[in-house]
């Protein structure tokens, strides 16, 4: 046999080096490998961010964390930072109206909806999205209007309605859609009688081909080609998040006062009590969590916001507050514009009883908390503290 005989204990001698304690090998000496030996505590020091009031390490450069050099753009979404795409349509094949409440001059989360919908008719064959609403909102052309005009304001509904009737005259849409909501579907219903024309209520599905909705307790669905006059029923459509477009203003033809008079005599808008109202029907909740202990003055803030309590579920498992206040997966799922969360830490089942919610502010000590991530605004402090001051503070601006 022409290979030599290794002896190991040779080998493991002449890698020894001068130690105190255990014995320490010298790597690629006599045979040994060559592969250098590593430092994890060095390569854990050179991957951290300096500056960081926590400990944080740039993972990009082991293959842990996102690399952006690697990513993939996608030619639909603007890149962080970059403006987005002004898109223009000067002379767009036909038009398609939507119509939103946005009564305080801000869209609903329907009305987004409304407008992405009526974004997806539009781009099937180059049509231009008009937006009618009793305002102009600065968001118009974000959320996917190429024109936007003033719908006449108004208490009457009939004269809401004349003025819809002769701007749908004038400029001939293809499609009229209107959410499904109280102002939203009485006003589609009366315009659709004045014109004479089928009214396709609460479409759960629309697209250029096909509009669909639930029938006979939800056991039938009825389909059909998308006709001119369609309302839309919540989470029906997803908002325009794409390109952004110019909402050029629009002047509207002004509608013929009515011959024989409205047979509406007077309109009054008489607000519910927030304290009465259902938490699935609530646009404003304050709610408290485990870091809530004066529940009286909760109470008092509650009044002083003019909003609906609701409650986690370990305050209402306590009998601190009734079962129907709770929030979350196993209570009831918020559809609010506005959620404001007192001392809640955001369990995953209480995150999803909030995630329709528009806007999401919280107070907690705790500034790592689910909550505080998922929130739009947070205050890092004791609940116990901020609802004095804000009740304080609200007492000021009223007086």
């Amino acid at each position: 046999m022409s290979r030599p005989r290794r002896d190991p204990r040779a080998e493991r001698a002449a890698r020894l080096v001068p130690s105190k304690g255990r014995p320490r090998l010298a790597l690629g000496l006599a045979g040994g490998s060559v592969r250098p030996r590593r430092d994890p505590r060095a390569e854990r020091i050179a991957l951290e961010v300096e500056g960081a009031a926590r400990r944080r390490f740039d993972l990009a450069a082991t293959g842990q964390g996102p690399v952006a050099a690697v990513a993939t753009p996608r030619p639909d979404v603007p890149a962080a930072g970059a403006a987005p795409e002004l898109r223009l349509i000067p002379n767009p094949a036909f038009l398609v109206f939507a119509v939103a409440d946005a009564s305080d001059g801000h869209l609903t989360v329907q009305d987004r909806q409304v407008l992405g919908a009526a974004r997806g008719l539009a781009d099937a064959g180059g049509g231009a999205v008009v937006l009618l609403s009793p305002s102009l909102p600065e968001e118009a052309g974000a959320a996917g209007a190429d024109r936007s005009a003033r719908l006449a304001v108004a208490d009457d509904a009939d004269v809401r309605a004349d003025a819809l009737v002769a701007a749908i005259t004038t400029l001939g849409p293809r499609h009229v859609l209107w959410p499904e909501s109280r102002a939203g579907g009485d006003l589609a219903r009366r315009v659709a009688v004045r014109l004479g024309e089928d009214l396709f209520c609460g479409a759960e599905q629309v697209s250029a081909s096909i509009v669909s909705r639930p029938a006979k307790g939800g056991r039938v669905e009825q389909r059909r080609a998308p006709p001119r006059l369609v309302t839309l029923a919540d989470g029906a459509a997803a908002p325009h998040r794409r390109t952004r477009h110019e909402a050029r203003v629009l002047d509207l033809p002004a509608s013929a006062p009515p011959t024989d008079g409205s047979a509406i005599l007077s309109v009054e808008d008489i607000p519910a009590d927030p304290s009465t109202v259902a938490l699935a029907e609530a646009d404003f909740v304050v709610s408290a969590g485990h870091g809530v202990t004066d529940f009286a003055g909760f109470g008092a803030l509650a009044r002083a916001l003019g909003a609906t309590p609701g409650a986690s579920r370990m305050v209402c498992d306590a009998g601190l507050m009734p079962r129907a206040a709770q929030v979350g997966a196993s209570g009831t799922v918020l559809a609010a514009r506005c959620y404001f969360a007192l001392g809640i830490a955001g369990a995953p089942q209480h995150l999803q009883g909030v995630a329709a919610c528009e806007y999401v502010v919280a107070v907690n000590t705790d500034l790592h908390a689910a909550m505080v991530e998922r929130a739009g605004l947070a205050i890092v402090a004791d609940a116990q503290e901020v609802m004095p001051a804000l009740i304080a503070a609200l007492a000021e601006e009223g007086a």
